[in-house]
């Protein structure tokens, strides 16, 4: 078994998320309340209890992602020693991955997606994403390029085979939204986020974040993390800083990094983090790749159970 590891996007949030797991992990609860005590504020309580504009004003939404997705990692590590190959996280779930492949420790990358956070909605008003379901990404791209506005509206997010996600002025999203339906496409639909994420219009947040890196520590990773911005496994710490800081104004390249890994030879990808959206598009993009996820405590112990099954049993004397 080659294993990988994969941590939640924004938008996977939901009221009561990582509750179950810090009732059944120590791990996990530790994790809640070191989040509370780095921030200054009850990361655990809006995870758990919203309310829901509290927990959907990225503000919050950033920090109670990664809380949650490195409570669902530790929370699996409690149970059955964990050896990934390679990690990759879906935009802030970056922050969930450096964590994970020991580049950063969690303090600090709270510290660091709360002001990601902070940055992107200071910039965020004339903002916004859609999500074009049915074409691919060269026609979506054909479609952009047709607007003629190449600062203004860009190809975001490539999530999988018939979902790409466009980012850009919401003036000018709106001027797309018919030329896209045109072309084919089933939907589009606006997304529910507060600014024009992974597009230029997030180049002072991209160079605020460069500033805001040196003020932590980074260590070469202790296992290779697939940016979102190459596809590439990355372990220098230099690099992932870099990549790091260009990544909110440039395309998640998701299907890319799907198709690295199983070249890489992963064969099970984990989603840890609420829900299962990453599952999902990995099972678009290479359906023989396995996968399983944890989010809650089912499926915290069904993927342990799968897990334990897969490792090598002892010889029989």
């Amino acid at each position: 078994m080659s294993l990988a590891l994969l941590f939640s996007p924004q938008g996977s949030q939901v009221i009561g998320m990582g509750r179950e797991l810090a009732e059944r992990s120590v791990a996990a609860h530790a994790t809640f309340e070191e989040a509370d005590r780095v921030l200054g504020w009850s990361v655990s309580e809006t995870c758990w209890n919203g309310p829901s504009d509290r927990l959907d004003d990225t503000r919050q939404t950033q920090a109670c992602l990664l809380a949650t997705s490195v409570a669902a990692h530790r929370a699996l590590g409690e149970r059955v020693e964990l050896e990934p190959r390679l990690v990759a996280g879906h935009s802030v779930g970056e922050y969930a991955a450096l964590v994970a492949a020991g580049i950063l420790d969690f303090g600090a990358s709270l510290r660091l997606v709360s002001r990601r956070a902070e940055l992107m909605a200071a910039v965020g008003a004339d903002g916004g994403m859609a999500a074009v379901i049915g074409l691919d990404r060269e026609t979506v791209e054909s479609v952009v390029a047709s607007v003629g506005r190449p600062t203004e509206l860009v190809v975001a997010n490539d999530n999988a085979p018939g979902q790409v996600v466009i980012s850009g002025r919401r003036e000018v999203l709106k001027a797309a939204t018919e030329p896209m339906r045109a072309a084919g496409a089933k939907r589009v639909l606006r997304l529910p986020v507060s600014g024009a994420f992974h597009s230029p219009l997030m180049t002072d947040v991209a160079e605020g974040l460069a500033a805001a890196f040196e003020g932590e520590d980074w260590h070469d990773a202790l296992i290779p993390i697939i940016s979102n911005v190459s596809a590439e496994p990355v372990s220098d710490a230099g690099m992932i800083r870099a990549l790091l800081a260009e990544q909110v104004r440039s395309p998640v390249e998701w299907v890319r990094c799907i198709e690295r890994m199983s070249a890489e030879g992963v064969d099970l990808a984990i989603e840890c983090g609420p829900g299962s959206a990453l599952t999902g598009m990995v099972r678009r993009i290479t359906p023989g790749l396995r996968t399983a996820n944890v989010s809650d405590a089912a499926s915290l112990e069904a993927t342990a159970a799968l897990l334990r099954s897969d490792l090598p049993q002892p010889a029989l004397a």
